[in-house]
């Protein structure tokens, strides 16, 4: 069987950061492998590309440029927040004020956001809120360990479910979420 739309993939990777000699930024095993439906945009679109057509024990590796992941860094998403955002019962909260701390936030239409410390003043904190692999070239190297047609409802759904649940989906009619 081959990978195309609709088909629930496993495969295991080794991810670099720039290229095949980089830093290692994630390793997944076969002990835990990243199961995904193909096809629905759960992963970056030039990664389905690349393994798109691939079956069982097949290997791979390819690059992606940081514009075919996550982008380059966005000097707009490093903004200078109030101190007092930090505040916790009237007073400033230093324990996470550290630079390099990830934080998690919300923005004025109330999405979930996390930002990293990058400098910390008397009355602002610097944060970046790109992602932690925007600007960077990545890297992969890994096997397709298992395909299979895709359930009707996993389908509807978007993504995978496991014999337990769907991660949360709280789709109405789906059975698995409860």
């Amino acid at each position: 069987m081959e990978i195309s739309e609709n088909k629930v993939v496993s495969l295991i990777y080794e991810l670099r950061k720039e290229s095949k000699n980089g830093d290692i930024v994630e390793s997944l095993t076969k002990s835990n492998p990243l199961t995904f439906l193909y096809g629905k945009g759960n992963l970056l679109e030039k990664f389905e590309k690349n393994i798109q057509g691939l079956t069982k024990g097949d290997k791979f590796s390819f690059s992606l440029s940081c514009e075919e992941a996550y982008g380059p860094i966005e000097n707009s998403a490093i903004v200078d927040v109030p101190i007092q955002a930090f505040e916790v019962d009237g007073k400033i909260d230093y324990d996470i004020l550290k630079t390099g701390s990830s934080i998690p936030m919300m923005d004025s239409n109330n999405r979930r956001l996390v930002g990293v410390i990058r400098e910390i003043y008397d009355d602002k904190v610097k944060m970046d809120f790109n992602h932690p692999m925007a600007g960077v070239d990545l890297f992969f190297k890994g096997e397709i360990t298992a395909i299979r047609e895709a359930s009707e409802d996993e389908i509807i759904h978007g993504h995978v479910h496991s014999e337990h649940d769907c991660h949360g989906c709280n789709h109405d009619g789906c059975d698995n979420c409860g």
